[in-house]
């Protein structure tokens, strides 16, 4: 999305408020004294032309988030080399550097390794292994490795290759249209916690340099933005393993529960003549 095409995001989601539940005619009295219509984005003075060029860039980053589609992801196996072509050439906008790295081979063998992820069929992995890539590379930038395998670990126990109940590819279309659907408003929320960072330090005008008063207006907005983050991932539930009912391990504790019941006759025989051995020990 350019810069124009965002401008006119911008006028559409600000038409009836400005972000800051104030309609612009009330941010005119306020600026002027006057009543009447919304100041006219021509008559903007610099440092609003500036804030302006700031919300724009900050829209525009959120606006051109990539997000892989349920249709898009492969239903087919695929080797460690295509999996990270794959995720390059998906995501390739949520860089903020252009020497990140969406995922290598050396992340996909930790995550392998740390038991994040299944170990592949054959050097195959599977379309289920790459919604958990997925998940992982949203998850990875707010929650430690820890947190991510004990949210994600019911999902592997319960729906990785399962007949039974939901797929792991329902689940990620659920998730994917849920999150899709909150797109408007988180941009909404983007440009209310702007304006509310463009109203503080109101005495810097008058006691600082134009590049200084903006650069606070700048650090409170991403004091803002920090802070909201930070709050979600205390939020975020840590639990997940303990007491879900996991359906693998479940399967697995009732086989070793038969195998018990059809050697514990053996076993108390031992146990029995064990027991006479150390009674006639001790006598």
């Amino acid at each position: 999305m350019d810069d124009k095409e965002v401008e006119k995001l911008m006028k559409v989601l600000l038409a009836s408020e400005d972000g800051s539940g104030r309609k612009p005619a009330e941010d005119k009295d306020r600026s002027s004294g006057t009543s009447g219509h919304a100041r006219i984005p021509n008559h903007r003075t610099p440092a609003e032309e500036r804030a302006r060029a700031i919300l724009r860039e900050a829209v525009r980053k959120f606006t051109n988030i990539d997000y892989i589609r349920p249709e898009d992801i492969p239903d087919i196996p695929l080797y460690m080399d295509q999996i990270t072509t794959f995720m390059d050439s998906k995501l390739a906008a949520c860089k903020r550097y252009p020497d990140d790295k969406i995922l290598t081979k050396t992340m996909i063998n930790n995550y392998t390794k740390n038991k994040l992820l299944p170990p592949p069929v054959k050097k195959k992995y599977s379309q289920e292994h790459l919604l958990l890539l997925i998940f992982v590379y949203y998850l990875k930038d707010f929650l430690s490795i820890n947190d991510i395998k004990t949210i994600l670990g019911p999902m592997e126990d319960n729906h990785f290759q399962t007949e039974d109940g939901l797929t792991l590819s329902q689940i990620y279309r659920e998730i994917f249209e849920m999150i899709l659907g909150q797109s408007e408003y988180m941009t909404k929320d983007i440009i209310r916690r702007f304006d509310m960072a463009k109203h503080t330090f109101p005495e810097a005008a008058e006691t600082c340099s134009e590049e200084d008063s903006d650069y606070l207006k700048m650090f409170s907005f991403v004091c803002l933005l920090s802070f909201d983050v930070y709050v979600k991932k205390k939020c975020a539930p840590r639990g997940g393993r303990e007491g879900s009912g996991r359906g693998k391990e479940a399967r697995r504790e009732g086989k070793c529960g038969e195998s018990k019941g059809r050697g514990g006759g053996k076993e108390e025989g031992r146990e029995g003549a064990g027991g006479g051995l150390e009674g006639r020990s001790r006598g």
